[in-house]
Parts: structure tokens; C-alpha cells; sequence
């Protein structure tokens, strides 16, 4: 029994392939998606795409998960996951052991130091977990190849949008997993990943495309200085979704992650400037809206607010 429900809980992880009740594959979204009724993501200004949608239950557990893609002319730009699965009252101590294994003794990813990883905050007591890695990732291997086993025939729905789409994904891109669960808040788990194509941010182009070699790796990165000042902007960025993250699923005071220092340091989006640059996105967007820009003036202007 206790490997059956370690196996549900993996499957969760990973992203179920399930139909799902509400969006649906091709639906497209703009400014809020609302997974849950409980959970609201304020997206990135442009349509997204969702590309793979999941929605099952299992002796008492209950999951959901979405994958969702931005494309600037026709190229794959940022991409989110969404998974939640609520836990309360099935088999806590089964389902506590399975997410210790999950989130602190998966050899292949998880929140522990790892050399892939840029950044690393994470608060854990009990099975309370709240978790934040940035770095950069081969998205393309992420889907097609990945080092886990488990991995490799979960994104039946978003390989096959890929494919029918002929949409590329870059080797190397940015990314950042921010996790949250907790007992004390209904037990239900929280599990995010964000993906970019460094272009999003302006930032300049690798000559390494394996993540052991990538000039965005932390044991590398010194010696290329633009993209240290890109993947600082990054940094900062996720750490901003971060503290969002955290309100939204009602994470608890002494659960809460200090992320002062590096949302002050690089592109730091916070004060009276975030509020401004903040304002300067929702206006461009309302003209991308109304069509007084096009996508391409539009994506134009939106790196130049950026950066």
C-alpha cells in the first residue's frame, strides 16, 4: 500500500495525462488563468496556449495539472506548469512519507543543492515544504529525453501539440519551481515551474547547449558576464513570482521564504519602479488588445519597458 501511494503521489509530480474538466487543450488564455477556484496566476502579457491538461482521482486523492505556452512569431517564448493535489484525510502518514521521498530524496531533481541550480530558499519543518529553485534548463531534453525515467511518457498531450504545431523547444532556457505544502493549510500541495527563452529578457545568445556546459551553469557563470547580469535579472523576476506564489496559496507567516536580497539585486522589479513598469505593461497590453498594435509591435515595445 505504502508503494502504491507513493506512486500516485510521483504521478502527480510528473503530470497526469488525464482528460481534464475546465480548460482544455488549445484553449487560449490571456492575463489570469484560473486552474482552481481557489488559485489565480497573473500571466505574462500575450496569449497562451494550453497544451496539456490533467484532472483524475485516486483512492481519495485529488489532482490537477496544466501546462500552458506563449509564442512570439511562431516560437516557443515562456511556458508554466500548474499542478496541485489535495491530500487531506487519505492516508497522511502513506502520503507524507511519499512527499519527504519526492521533494528532498529524488536523485534526479528536488529542494536540495544541486549544481544546476542557481538559486535555492527553501523553509522545511515536518512535512511543511516551501520551496524556491531558479537556474536555467535543456527545456528540449526536459520533454523529449529526461534524466528521470519516471518523466518520459508523462507529456504525451504537450508532445503531441508540439508536433502538430511544429514548434521547437530551446535547449537552454531559464526556469524556476516554486512549491508549497503544508498540513497546517489544508493539505493540499502547490507545484509551479516557470520556462523562458533567455530572448524574453533581451539576454544574449549561448554557444553551449548542454546544461553541464551552458554559460548560464553557477559553476561557469562568472566568467560570462552578460549572462550572469541576465540570469540575475531572472533571479529576480521568479523571486517576485515567488512572493505572489506564497499569498496565493495561503502559505503561512513563519512559513514564508526572506527573498529581500535578490529581489534588490539585478533587474530588481520592486518600489516605486516595478509600480511604474507594472502600469507601462498593463497600458501596452490594453493597446495589443484593442489592436492598435500588432504582435510584433507589441513584443517590441514590451523588451524595451523591460529592460
Amino acid at each position: 500500500m505504502k508503494n502504491v501511494f507513493f506512486i500516485i503521489c510521483i504521478s502527480f509530480y510528473l503530470i497526469c495525462n488525464s482528460n481534464a474538466a475546465g480548460y482544455k487543450v488549445g484553449n487560449k488564455v490571456k492575463n489570469i488563468f484560473e486552474p482552481v477556484r481557489e488559485f489565480k496566476i497573473d500571466l505574462p502579457p500575450g496569449e497562451w496556449i494550453v497544451t496539456q491538461s490533467a484532472n483524475d482521482a485516486f483512492y481519495g486523492l485529488r489532482w490537477k495539472s496544466y501546462i500552458l505556452i506563449r509564442l512570439e512569431n511562431g516560437k516557443f517564448a515562456e511556458a508554466i506548469t500548474f499542478e496541485q493535489i489535495k491530500t487531506a484525510g487519505v492516508y497522511e502518514y502513506i502520503v507524507n512519507d511519499a512527499i519527504i521521498k519526492i521533494v528532498y530524496k529524488n536523485k534526479y531533481d528536488g529542494c536540495y543543492e544541486r549544481p544546476e541550480y542557481y538559486y535555492l530558499n527553501f523553509y522545511r519543518k515536518g512535512t511543511t515544504v516551501n520551496c524556491l529553485r531558479i537556474g536555467h534548463r535543456d527545456i528540449n531534453k526536459r520533454v523529449y529525453d529526461p534524466r528521470d525515467p519516471e518523466l518520459r511518457n508523462v507529456f504525451s498531450q504537450l508532445k503531441k501539440w508540439l508536433k502538430n504545431n511544429s514548434i521547437d523547444l530551446p535547449k537552454i532556457g531559464f526556469w524556476s519551481s516554486h512549491w508549497y505544502f503544508s498540513r497546517l493549510v489544508k493539505g493540499t500541495m502547490y507545484h509551479m515551474h516557470y520556462y523562458a527563452d533567455p530572448s524574453t529578457i533581451n539576454a544574449p545568445k549561448n554557444s553551449f547547449f548542454i546544461e553541464e556546459t551552458s554559460e548560464y551553469h553557477k559553476n561557469k557563470i562568472k566568467n560570462f558576464p552578460e549572462h550572469e547580469r541576465s540570469m540575475k535579472k531572472w533571479v529576480s523576476i521568479s523571486a517576485n513570482r515567488h512572493l505572489k506564489f506564497e499569498k496565493s496559496v495561503r502559505a503561512k507567516e513563519r512559513h514564508l521564504l526572506n527573498l529581500n536580497t535578490i529581489i534588490s539585486s539585478g533587474a530588481s522589479l520592486n518600489s516605486d519602479q516595478s509600480n511604474d513598469i507594472i502600469e507601462q505593461l498593463k497600458k501596452l497590453n490594453d493597446l495589443y488588445k484593442s489592436g492598435v498594435l500588432n504582435e510584433v509591435e507589441f513584443e517590441k515595445a514590451k523588451k524595451k519597458i523591460l529592460n
